[in-house]
């Protein structure tokens, strides 16, 4: 006779499985929605806020930061916030760069200001000696400024970054413009220990410049380099002003070879870095 039942084999056994454990509780659910995001940023407002409290006033003392804060909210009006942190960055290094040689030739110097749409200036509470020291001020800008938008680029092509490489045209471009010959930009006190006739030509190519695409800044830097050209044209025969623009062989060799020389590496610099804008 047949059994009526048989025994499963070994494959057909199911696992074993534990009970689950009994809880008398709903597990805590994160709550959704903007107010579990306040709460968690609540601690760091309430500390930049005490801090704020305890050393704003000082802090909104000092026209270099605050001269920062509004340059950098009207660049991030216009251009966003790579663009801002971008000019600010390049603006500073190059202003450093003045102040770097300022401090080096024994000069009262003021930290960076910040103007809006214009760049960067610092201001001088003694005149250079004469035109060699003065044109070796005007250059230390440019050239730090430049190799802080080489740095720029560098890390760019490490990460394969277009905005970056942006970031250093915009750098080489800002550094380039600042040496046209004429004044108040550092290629006009820079050319100081080269020839008169430079001011000239710098103003004739900025007044075409501006007929050609009008910008309020461009104005604005043509009026300052006519009046300034206009000055020190008057001032000409002045015995201080012909000792102050004596200017030895070999120091109108250097800066003729630091001005010109950094002017085509800049031009190589935009393009190398030139891209597309669609990013």
């Amino acid at each position: 006779m047949e059994p009526r039942y048989r025994l499963p084999e070994q494959d057909e056994l199911e696992p074993y499985q534990p009970p689950e454990p009994y809880r008398e509780y709903e597990p805590i659910q994160p709550e959704p929605g903007w107010r579990a995001t306040l709460r968690k940023l609540w601690a760091p407002i309430a500390a930049g806020g005490a801090a704020l409290a305890k050393y704003g006033a000082v802090l909104f003392k000092a026209k270099f930061l605050f001269s920062i804060f509004v340059s950098f909210g009207v660049y991030l009006w216009l251009g966003g916030v790579w663009f801002a942190v971008g000019l600010i960055v390049l603006l500073f290094v190059h202003e450093m760069g003045h102040v770097i040689e300022a401090k080096h030739q024994g000069l009262d110097v003021t930290a960076p200001m910040f103007i809006p749409l214009l760049g960067a200036m610092i201001t001088l509470r003694e005149n250079p000696r004469d035109a060699w020291h003065e044109a070796r001020l005007a250059l230390a800008g440019p050239i730090l400024g430049s190799l802080g938008a080489a740095a720029i680029y560098l890390a760019g092509v490490a990460e394969d970054s277009n905005r970056l490489k942006a970031i250093a045209f915009l750098g080489f471009f800002l550094n380039l413009f600042n040496l046209l010959p004429v004044v108040p930009l550092d290629g006009g006190r820079a050319v100081a220990a080269l020839h008169p006739a430079l001011w000239l030509l710098g103003l004739l190519g900025l007044g075409a410049l501006v007929v050609l695409r009008p910008n309020p800044i461009l104005i604005l830097i043509l009026v300052f380099a006519a009046m300034e050209l206009y000055r020190r044209w008057q001032m000409r025969g002045h015995p201080a002003a012909r000792a102050y623009y004596r200017v030895l062989p070999w120091q109108r060799a250097a800066v003729a070879v630091a001005y010109f020389g950094l002017a085509a590496l800049l031009v190589l610099g935009m393009h190398e870095t030139h891209v597309p804008r669609h990013f």
